[in-house]
C-alpha cells in the first residue's frame, strides 16, 4: 500500500474509535445528538404535548426584516421554539438580543454590497415565554434565561430517543 492508503487507514482507525468513544443509549444527552435531528424531534414532541400555543397570526409574521415570505413550513413556530430551546441548553444566559443575531441573515440593499441584519424579536420573546409557562425555561440572574431541570430532563429524554 501507499503511503496515502496507510494514512487513510490509520485515519479509519481513529473515527471508528472516536465512534466507539460516543456515549449511546442511556447515557446520551442532548450534546451528543445531531442538532437537527435533536430539534426535529423536540418540535414534534412540542406539537404532540399541544401546550405550546401559536401567536395568533403565526400564519403571517415574518421572521425578520430581510425576509419577503412567512415561512413556508406550517410548523414553523414549534421548529423555532425548539431550536431556541437547543440554543438555551448550550449556552444558558443567552437573550433575545442573541437570538436575533443567531437568527438573523443577509440585508437587500439592492447592489450595495450586504451586510447582516438581526431577525424580528417578538416571535423570540414569545417562544420563550410559552417555554417558561410550561416550566422548561426560566429567567436567569445575570440576564438572559436558562432551562429548568424539567427543561434539561426534556431535551435529554429526547435526545436519548434520537440516538
Amino acid at each position: 500500500p501507499s503511503h496515502r492508503d496507510l494514512k487513510r487507514m490509520v485515519a479509519g482507525k481513529k473515527d471508528a474509535k472516536a465512534k466507539e468513544a460516543k456515549p449511546k443509549g442511556a447515557n446520551a444527552i442532548a450534546k451528543d445528538v445531531e442538532p437537527r435531528k435533536l430539534v426535529a424531534a423536540l418540535a414534534a414532541h412540542l406539537k404532540k404535548e399541544g401546550k405550546l400555543q401559536l401567536p395568533k397570526n403565526a400564519d403571517i409574521i415574518k421572521t425578520g426584516v430581510f425576509k419577503e415570505l412567512p415561512p413556508d413550513n406550517n410548523d414553523w413556530f414549534y421548529v423555532r421554539s425548539a431550536a431556541i430551546a437547543r440554543r438555551i441548553y448550550e449556552r444558558p444566559g443567552t437573550g433575545i438580543g442573541a437570538l436575533t443575531k443567531v437568527y438573523g441573515g443577509p440585508s437587500k440593499l439592492g447592489v450595495k454590497p450586504q451586510h447582516h441584519t438581526r431577525c424580528a424579536r417578538g416571535h423570540i420573546k414569545f417562544a420563550m415565554q410559552q417555554l417558561e409557562k410550561m416550566g422548561f425555561m426560566e429567567q436567569s440572574v445575570n440576564g438572559g434565561r436558562k432551562l429548568t431541570s424539567k427543561g434539561y430532563q426534556m431535551l435529554d429524554r429526547i435526545a436519548h430517543t434520537c440516538v
